[in-house]
Order: C-alpha cells, then structure tokens, then sequence
C-alpha cells in the first residue's frame, strides 16, 4: 500500500480563492464535483479538440485561432489549430507595468531586478538591433550563455521576428557547443565572456576564435558581459563582426506591433544528451510550446498572477525553457546562476525565502544531495510563500519525498515530474487534487494517453514496461533539423510500436493511477532475461550513510548480463567486505535477490551529462570496450577513464 504524504483538499482548504484548477473546470465544464482530477483527465482524452480549444481560450493566448484539426491515427502527422497565428514573445511580454518581470542571482549573491516595463523596453530595443544586422524569420541564433537576464532578453527578441533559437550553457566544451550548433547553421552567435561556479572565474571569450573558425556560418557575434562584471578583453579577435551588448543603442520606441506565425512556427532547437552519438537537433513549434507549457504552468502546478516561480537550471536544459514561458502566466520568474550549494548547502533556499517563491524546482540529485547532507530547511526558513515543489531529472527516491515533508516544508505540494527535451513538457507530473504517495508521480498530464506497455504492446498496471503516449499532442518535436524524410524522428520515437510514441523511460503505473520511473529503457539491467530498473537499486544504496553517490550498469558475462555496482565513499571511509556484504544484504531486502551486484566497486568520480544525469550507457560501454562517440555531451569525460580495464572486471 502507497503511503500518503500529503492530501490535496487540506491545502485547497485553507485558500480562500479558487484555484486556476476550480476556474478552469467552472468555466468549461458542468462536474458536481471541481476535485476530481481522474473525471477530467478521461475527459480531456476523449475530447482532445474541445479541450485543447478550451486551453487556449482559458489560458488568454493572444494570436488567431482557427479550431481545424487534423488528429491522425499516425501521431507524426497529427496537426492542431491549423492556420492559426501567433507570436510567443508577445505572449510572454504579457505585462508592462513597473513590477518585477525577472530577478537575476549569481551564486556571489550579486542581483539584478527587471521590471515589466523595462524587459519589454530591452526587449524591442534587441530586436531593432537584430533587425538592424539583417536577421530574418527562419534563420537560428545560437546563443553560448549562463542563465541571466540577457539571455532571456535575447530569445524574447529573436523569436519576436521569428528567429530560431538555441541554447547551450558555458560549461559545455567548445567541442560540444561546435558539434551542436554547426548542425543548424547560425547567423548569430551570442556570447558571455565569462561564468562563475563554486567561486571560480571561467574564461568564455578565450574559445570565441576556435568557434568562428569551425561554424563559419556565424555572420555576427555580440557579446555580453556577465552581469555585475566590467568586460572581459578581447585583444585577441579583431572583427568587423563582432559586437557588445552595452553598446546596442537604445530605441525611443515603446511598442511595436508583433509579426504573428503560424502555429507550428519554429520556435527553438533543442538537443539529446549525445552520449550514445551525435546530438540529436529537436526542432519545436511555437504555439504547441506555448499551449502545453501554459497548461502545466497554471493547471498542474498552479502558478497564478505576481508568483515568483524559480527552477535551477541551465541554458542547456529543457526546464530553461519551461521557465522562460512562466511569464506567459503573468508571473515572474528568478534565475540563478552558479554553483547550488555555493559556501553553504541551503543556498537556493535562503533566496527563496528572501524572494517570496511560490514554485521551486530542482532536480532530484540536488534534494538527495540535501538529504546526505542532513539539512533541516524547515527549522531555518518559514518559506510562508513556497506553495509548490518540483523534482524532475531523474527519479526521485522514496527517502528524498519523505524528506521533503520531514525537513523542508510538512504543507507543500511535491509535484515530481517527467518529460524531456524531445517535447519540451511532461508526460507525468503534478495536480493539485490528487494526494501526493511516497515515491509517485501523481498523474498523466491533461490531454496526454501516458501507458505503460510490455513488449507486445498490451498495456500493464503495477507492473514494470516502456513509457508510451498514445495519443497526439501540441508540443510533439515539429522535425529534427537535418532530417528531411523524418526518418530519425520515426526511429526514435514510433519504431518500438505502431502508432504510438515510445519514450525510452522504464516506468510503472500504480492503481492511484500515480508513475513510478525506473530508468532510461537503453540502461535497464538484464540479468537472467529478467528487467530490472536501476533507481530501485540506488535508493537502496544511497541510504547508506558512507556512500556518497552509486552508478550501476549491466555487464555482459558468460552469455548473460552480470550487474556492477560502482560506488563513491564520503571522506575516512573504505569499501570493506563488512560494507559491501550490508549493501548486498540490503539491496536483497528492499529490493529482490535478482537486484544484487555480482560486483561492488568502488570509483572517485562519475560521469555525466552537463545537465548532472549520470550516464549509465556510457560506463556499460567503456567496461565492454565499446567507444564512446560523444565524450564532449560529458561534463566530466575524464571520468571514463576510471572505468575502463579494470582488473576486478575480468573475473
């Protein structure tokens, strides 16, 4: 039986208004009942048209909305709202009065206030200039920055004149930045000269010439100076293409009149991690970015008017853009740039508390960090007005959900989610009527057919199969750039089964109708034929007081697949046999006998994507000499070389 941690209705009690929830379903549906979040769910799947019509007009999306449909039996050529028009930034510049739009702060507490006002001042300003140096609709700007202001300035303006935009955070290599964007061929290149992680100044400018030189479509370059900080110099590039963003002239101009697109417009390109290959270009569409966002945002995650939504991310992760698009809610939202636990482990939650967030988002490594770390959040901070919690990234285990409510808030909304880069949204998350039970998703999200399936296609409940969506929805991928037949696109999502989108996650549906994800499918463990996920083994081993963090792969052995744990110890301690035979006696316990590493090893360092995942497929193939093709997806790619020919492997 699930444990309950927390129940929706004691938190709608205690509000005097009705939430966005209650409002929707008044406004468009006639349900005795506003609490019944399963009544809906089925509701929206049966009557797709009607309920995304009823999104957008709830919502308030400023463009023309023309109510054609063309929902196919084959997902990939389903197309909504068709002829209609819009322009994503004019939804987001949803505001200009003199209240905070966005708050900037580096991990040196140095902070930057934009007001509606003046984000829609700067905004036009960019898009004079972008105008100026001849960017047009269609064409990509690839912008190499931290998470600040600017950058968020510059996307509003590159998609206001129907740019495309794409980003990557500075601590990508300049390998992996080159491979990324010489795939979509950029105009314009818009860069930081530096960033700052756990008190240390990086360079940015210094790998600006290999960059110009290896994507030669890059016409201009303006660079920006990281806020708070005098200019970095650049004596070593002189171009007549070059720019500074303090020097882009202002504009008397207050207002403009916003191009509208059609619906299924290029909005940005977004990448796979690349571990397994070359980095895949997903291409999204601006009107089923916008729709699906403003759905989670106000209807999932309850995000109203004057919140303060904050998400740690970077500009290289998909959740920068699920922020970005908050303003489309007329609410603000906070960045934050730098290092998490920067001289202290409750960094983010002391600047929540002194900036009133309502929404906070990390990933789930960060609340396990947390909970290693023995923080008690509740005793140092009131967080009066933290209403909403997000997880995503990877699984959150059992013991970080029953922190959440032990020491950081007992009254707050744990919403885990999960999605990913390739719709740019959640297939799984949060609702505000449905109880929160330890170490489960609460549901589908509103007009997606999430399903767990087995091989053969037929559909499981309580037991473990491939995440599937059947059903189309607005922010599918619009191509992947490069891919004119759609052939990859076809593989990668509608090859496992016939008319269906295959996610590649390892998950489980629950009879409260809540999501447990185990994995990625292509690192699921395979011993004896039997598959197994490899969270339940981490939540396992990461109780363990002397293990700081564990990566667990499957290796082939004897015409089977054997499991290899490798571990890292915290400070003053060992891997003893006394250890290693209390993690075997406890995974066989919490888990199941067919969970038990054949070996534990232990390691210094683990490797991982530059967004934290660890990468599981990658260390499988180093152990079995298979080349990684991708090293420059990995923050860390030295790490690999722990992994590779180890001798305890060999027997």
């Amino acid at each position: 039986m699930s444990k309950k941690l927390w129940e929706a209705s004691q938190f709608v009690k205690k509000t005097s208004n009705l939430s966005n929830y209650e409002k929707f379903i008044q406004k468009n549906y006639n349900y005795k009942s506003h609490q019944n979040y399963s009544k809906l769910l089925s509701w929206s799947l049966k009557n797709s048209k009607r309920f995304w019509n009823s999104i957008w007009d709830y919502t308030g999306v400023n463009g023309i909305k023309n109510k054609r449909f063309k929902l196919s039996k084959n997902l990939i050529d389903s197309k909504f709202f068709i002829n209609s028009k819009l322009n994503f930034s004019e939804n987001l510049l949803s505001k200009k009065n003199n209240n905070r739009a966005i708050t900037f702060i580096s991990e040196n507490g140095y902070k930057e206030v934009r007001s509606w006002k003046d984000l829609n001042k700067n905004t036009i300003k960019i898009i004079k200039f972008l105008q100026s140096i001849n960017l047009k609709k269609g064409q990509r700007v690839a912008a190499y920055m931290p998470n600040t202001i600017q950058t968020v300035e510059s996307f509003l303006a590159s998609s206001a004149i129907g740019a495309i935009w794409s980003s990557c955070s500075p601590d990508f290599g300049v390998n992996g930045v080159i491979e990324r964007f010489i795939q979509i061929k950029p105009s314009v290149l818009i860069i930081c000269d530096r960033y700052y992680y756990n008190g240390k100044e990086i360079n940015v400018l210094e790998r600006l010439s290999k960059i110009i030189k290896k994507i030669p479509s890059i016409k201009k370059v303006i660079i920006v100076n990281y806020p708070g900080k005098k200019y970095i110099s650049l004596n070593h590039i002189k171009s007549n293409k070059i720019y500074y963003w303090n020097d882009i002239p202002n504009t008397k101009v207050d207002k403009i009149s916003f191009e509208k697109f059609d619906f299924d417009h290029e909005l940005a390109i977004l990448y796979s991690s690349g571990t397994t290959g070359k980095p895949k270009c997903i291409c999204h569409r601006s009107g089923g970015v916008l729709l699906q966002h403003l759905k989670e945002h106000q209807l999932h995650c309850e995000i109203k008017p004057n919140d303060n939504v904050f998400y740690f991310t970077t500009c290289g992760w998909m959740m920068w853009n699920w922020l970005v698009t908050v303003l489309a809610s007329k609410a603000s939202i906070l960045l934050f740039d730098g290092f998490p636990m920067y001289k202290r482990p409750d960094l983010l939650f002391k600047i929540a508390n002194q900036e009133k967030v309502s929404l906070f988002g990390v990933s789930a490594k960060y609340i396990d960090a947390l909970r290693k770390s023995d923080v008690n959040i509740k005793n140092k901070f009131k967080l009066k007005y933290l209403r909403t919690i997000c997880s995503t990234g990877s699984p959150l285990s059992n013991e970080s959900f029953e922190f959440v409510y032990k020491k950081i808030k007992k009254n707050v909304h744990l919403a885990s989610v999960s999605g990913g880069t390739d719709i740019v949204s959640c297939f799984v998350l949060g609702n505000i009527f449905s109880p929160v039970y330890k170490g489960e998703i609460q549901n589908n999200g509103l007009g997606m057919d999430v399903d767990i399936l087995n091989s053969k296609g037929k559909s499981l409940l309580n037991k473990k199969g491939e995440l599937v969506c059947k059903n189309s929805f607005p922010s599918q991928p619009k191509k992947f750039w490069n891919d004119k037949k759609k052939q990859k696109y076809k593989k990668a999502y509608f090859s496992e089964f016939k008319n269906t989108w295959y996610h590649g996650d390892y998950a489980e549906k629950k009879k409260t109708g809540g999501y447990i994800i185990y994995g990625r499918s292509d690192a699921t463990l395979n011993p004896g034929g039997v598959r197994l996920g490899t969270a339940e083994i981490y939540s396992v081993v990461e109780s363990f007081e002397q293990i700081k963090e564990s990566i667990c792969v499957g290796q082939s052995w004897k015409n089977d697949v054997r499991i290899i744990l490798f571990v890292i110890l915290k400070k003053n301690h060992q891997l003893s046999s006394n250890l290693i035979q209390s993690i075997k006696v406890a995974i066989r316990k919490d888990a199941s006998p067919r969970h038990v590493p054949a070996k534990i090893i232990q390691v210094k360092d683990i490797p991982r994507t530059k967004n934290g995942k660890i990468v599981e497929l990658a260390v499988k193939n180093i152990i079995e000499g298979i080349s990684i093709k991708n090293k420059q997806a990995l923050a860390n790619p030295e790490a690999l070389n722990l992994f590779r020919r180890l001798d305890e492997l060999k027997y």
